[in-house]
């Protein structure tokens, strides 16, 4: 099933933070960076897949990475090829992510990033509410990607 990978827009808002909000995640910030985040759509317009970035200063956080059972690997690939063009397009010069799920290591690290000690962050991720909450959480693997 073939989907559209686009940025999201502003009139997407309800419907993008409907669909964060149905995954759990924290929707602080998504109105204020919508034009970080991208969406991948199915024919009728409704969210299979998103992913975003937090802007902060030079460097970006990756959040909100949410997908449905109807999201394939090749969906999954598109989306990380198509943020890494908004990434650069936007002028980030690095991107990080944390995530708690080992196995998703090789994935990342064949995307290009590597790993980075917490104490080797940058101070821009702490000043992020989402930054902040994930350099807290004891086995969150931290990673980046120079651009």
């Amino acid at each position: 099933m073939e989907g559209l990978v686009r940025c999201a827009q502003p009139g997407d808002k309800q419907k993008l933070l409907s669909f964060l909000s149905k995954a759990g995640l924290e929707t602080e910030g998504v109105e204020e960076y919508i034009d970080y985040f991208l969406v991948l759509e199915d024919e009728d317009s409704s969210i299979r897949a998103t992913l975003g970035i937090e802007p902060l200063g030079e460097v970006g956080l990756l959040r909100s990475l949410v997908m449905t059972s109807r999201t394939s690997e090749k969906d999954i690939l598109i989306m990380f090829e198509q943020m890494l063009r908004l990434a650069r397009e936007k002028e980030l010069q690095s991107l990080y992510l944390a995530t708690n799920k080992e196995a998703s290591l090789p994935f990342f690290r064949a995307l290009g990033f590597g790993k980075e000690e917490k104490g080797n962050l940058p101070k821009e991720l702490s000043s992020s509410s989402h930054g902040k909450h994930l350099l807290t959480v004891d086995n969150s693997v931290f990673m980046v990607l120079n651009l």
